[in-house]
C-alpha cells in the first residue's frame, strides 16, 4: 500500500513539474534583463529570453524582424496575458521569411537570443529607443482559448441564467 501511495505521489510530482517546464527550445541559461531594463543600459552581448505580443512584423531581404510590446513572462516562458503595462518594447530579427499572416499582430511570441544594439524608431511622434535582439529561437504560441468562468452554471441547482431555481421570486432574499 506504501509503495503504491509513494509511487502515485511521484507520477503526481512529476507531471506537476512537467506542466511548468518551458518547451525544449526554450530552456537553457540566459540573463533575467526586461527590455525596460536594457533600454536603461547597455547589455550588449547579452543572451535572454523575452516575449509579448506581436506589434507589426516586417520580412526583408535575408530576415524578418518584428516589433514586440513585450509583457512579463510565465513559468513556461509564455507571455502573459497584456493588460495595462508593459516591460517595454523590444525588435528581434532572425534569419528567413516569416510569414506576416502567421506571425500576425497581437500574437504572443517569445524569442531566445542575443541584444546586439539599439535602434531608435518613431512610434506616432514619439521617439523609441528599442534593444535589439538576434533572436537563435522564435517560439509562437498557439491561441489563447476562452474559458467558461463557471463550467456547471451558476446560481441554484446550476442554473443559468432566469429559470427554475433563480430569479422570478425563489429564491426571494
Amino acid at each position: 500500500m506504501k509503495l503504491k501511495l509513494a509511487l502515485a505521489a511521484s507520477a503526481l510530482l512529476a507531471l506537476s513539474a512537467c506542466a511548468t517546464m518551458p518547451p525544449e527550445p526554450l530552456r537553457g541559461e540566459f540573463s533575467r534583463i526586461s527590455p525596460n531594463d536594457a533600454q536603461a543600459r547597455d547589455y550588449t552581448g547579452s543572451t535572454t529570453i523575452w516575449g509579448g505580443v506581436i506589434a507589426r512584423t516586417t520580412p526583408m531581404q535575408g530576415q524578418t524582424c518584428f516589433e514586440v510590446v513585450s509583457t512579463p513572462l510565465d513559468s513556461q516562458m509564455r507571455p502573459r496575458e497584456l493588460r495595462d503595462e508593459t516591460a517595454g518594447r523590444f525588435m528581434a530579427c532572425r534569419a528567413g521569411f516569416y510569414d506576416p499572416a502567421v506571425f500576425a499582430m497581437n500574437r504572443e511570441v517569445t524569442f531566445r537570443g542575443r541584444i546586439n544594439g539599439y535602434s531608435e524608431q518613431k512610434i506616432g511622434d514619439y521617439t523609441y529607443r528599442y534593444p535589439k535582439m538576434d533572436a537563435d529561437t522564435i517560439y509562437l504560441w498557439g491561441k489563447r482559448v476562452a474559458r467558461d468562468p463557471y463550467p456547471y452554471g451558476y446560481g441554484m441547482y446550476g442554473s443559468r441564467g432566469w429559470g427554475w431555481g433563480m430569479g422570478w421570486g425563489w429564491p426571494y432574499w
